[in-house]
């Protein structure tokens, strides 16, 4: 399949002031689009301009919620080129995630090609300033306008572009966790595996009782027991115990993370163990409380690592260390993005220039 790239008649001012870009609020002048049918299967795939879809009221993903997302990173290098890290690793778990949500998968060469190109059409849009970078947000939605409840026999699929700013505007410092015991984010045998919008959905209300009680993220716990470590917010969680660092073991409860695989990797790079296992609530403050737990943070692509300096679980408080980001996480997080912004060789294979 072709992809036919349509005239940009109107191209859009770029924010001229990189740090005030946030967060997915400001995007680029084009998008990349395709289509699928059940027996044609994928086609009319272009890059057109970016702009608002027409959708029946009655179409799939406003009604059963069929639909399902990535996301990933380009970079601008010290020397002006652009990279994406890992990109075909994103293309293959929107695959995985296509599978668990009863939609057709993509042709893996195919749509990484794709994004590659589209990026290269908007590498004005690659914002310069330390910290910044494209955020690149493939998604696929089902679109049959039909109210009965099964899966879907047409899909649409784009890709669009968002410059954002530092996620540390106010410094890499430690936040504070709300550990939630009445709400879960995913059960065995759900979604919590897929990057798909309901695991989200499911996330805000809990999200916005931490933040009413002045904590930034909140950690969930299994759905069975309420007693295991989950996630924390929207990423992966990792502690630092004995020397070693536990992280939960991915059993379809949890997103497979790009950052944490590659956190991870790095982990053993500097020689220390990783323990893929459960690790129970009472564990954390055990572990705190006898000094054994040196550090904690979280793993995702929007804050690559994000520390931790306190847990709040019921009446239970704990803090790590005496406040400040720990060498270990902080090492992780300046060799990661030293990795995605140039600044460190990429032993792994992990970036692919533009």
């Amino acid at each position: 399949m072709d992809i036919q790239i349509l005239p940009l008649t109107s191209p859009k001012s770029r924010p001229a002031d990189e740090s005030q870009l946030g967060f997915g609020k400001h995007f680029t002048d084009r998008m990349f689009v395709m289509e699928y049918a059940a027996g044609k299967g994928w086609h009319s795939a272009c890059i057109q301009p970016y702009g608002p879809f027409s959708l029946d009221p009655a179409c799939a993903v406003l009604h059963y919620a069929q639909e399902i997302f990535e996301g990933l990173k380009a970079f601008r290098r010290e020397d002006g080129s652009i990279a994406l890290f890992r990109a075909i690793d994103n293309v293959r778990r929107f695959n995985r995630s296509a599978a668990r949500m009863c939609m057709p998968e993509v042709d893996e060469a195919f749509f990484h090609e794709a994004i590659r190109q589209l990026v290269r059409l908007e590498a004005d849009w690659v914002p310069r300033s330390a910290g910044t970078s494209l955020y690149i947000r493939p998604t696929m939605i089902a679109v049959d306008p039909f109210l009965g409840v099964h899966p879907s026999d047409t899909y649409l699929c784009y890709v669009i572009l968002s410059p954002v700013g530092a996620y540390y505007k106010g410094g890499f410092s430690p936040v504070k966790i709300w550990i939630s015991d009445e709400y879960v984010r995913a059960a065995l045998g759900g979604t919590g595996e897929a990057k798909t919008g309901g695991n989200y959905a499911a996330s805000l209300k809990a999200s916005r009782e931490a933040a009413a009680r002045g904590f930034d993220q909140v950690l969930w716990l299994d759905a069975e027991q309420r007693r295991y470590v989950e996630e924390v917010g929207s990423m992966n969680m990792c502690f630092v115990i004995d020397g070693k660092v536990v992280t939960s073991p991915l059993r379809g409860t949890i997103l497979d993370g790009v950052t944490r695989r590659s956190i991870l990797t790095l982990v053993r790079d500097l020689g220390v163990e990783v323990e893929e296992r459960a690790l129970a609530v009472d564990e954390i403050f055990d572990t705190i409380a006898a000094g054994r737990m040196t550090e904690a943070f979280g793993t995702g692509t929007a804050a690559v690592v994000s520390p931790v300096g306190q847990f709040t679980y019921r009446d239970r408080t704990a803090t790590l260390g005496s406040g400040e980001v720990g060498a270990f996480t902080l090492k992780l997080y300046e060799t990661l993005t030293g990795i995605q912004y140039g600044r460190l060789p990429d032993v792994h294979g992990w970036v692919e220039r533009l």
